[in-house]
């Protein structure tokens, strides 16, 4: 049914949430993960100091992305979970939703943080991977109380 899963991840909370799921299910499915974090700047810089430290701010984002998905590879091999990392630049949704078309992903699964109502009616990252993708998307989402 599901033999590669995409697990968006950024070290979030809500995230691990997630990633705890998805690595849980890949297990018992026998299935292997692909730990994707997406480097999300602004396009064009908004103040002098952003555009001047610009790449550097660009490096700093890719280390951190490289920890985290590495953090989450680690989960996943102590469950005996093979582990793919992946790190690409641009809109969070747009970039899963498209990582996971381009690879053959069978599920996405990731976190999703309680919004609030007015927050919901507009949607964050995961409302917007729901509604866009083509490949089946599972998520976690934390209450008000987590």
């Amino acid at each position: 049914m599901y033999d590669t899963i995409l697990i968006p991840y950024d070290g979030s909370d809500e995230a691990r949430r997630g990633a705890e799921h998805g690595i849980e299910l890949a297990a018992a499915l026998g299935a292997s993960v692909h730990a994707l974090y997406v480097v999300d700047l602004p396009g064009a810089p908004r103040t002098v100091y952003i555009r001047d430290d610009e790449e550097q701010i660009r490096e700093e984002h890719r280390d951190y992305g490289e920890r985290v998905t590495e953090e989450l590879c680690e989960m996943a091999g102590e469950q005996g979970v093979e582990c793919t990392t992946a790190i690409r630049s641009g809109s969070p949704a747009e970039e899963i939703v498209d990582y996971a078309e381009e690879h053959g992903m069978d599920a996405i699964v990731l976190g999703s943080a309680y919004q609030g109502k007015f927050r919901a009616i507009l949607g964050g990252t995961s409302d917007k991977v729901v509604r866009t993708s083509s490949v089946p998307v599972i998520t976690d989402r934390m209450s008000v109380e987590d």
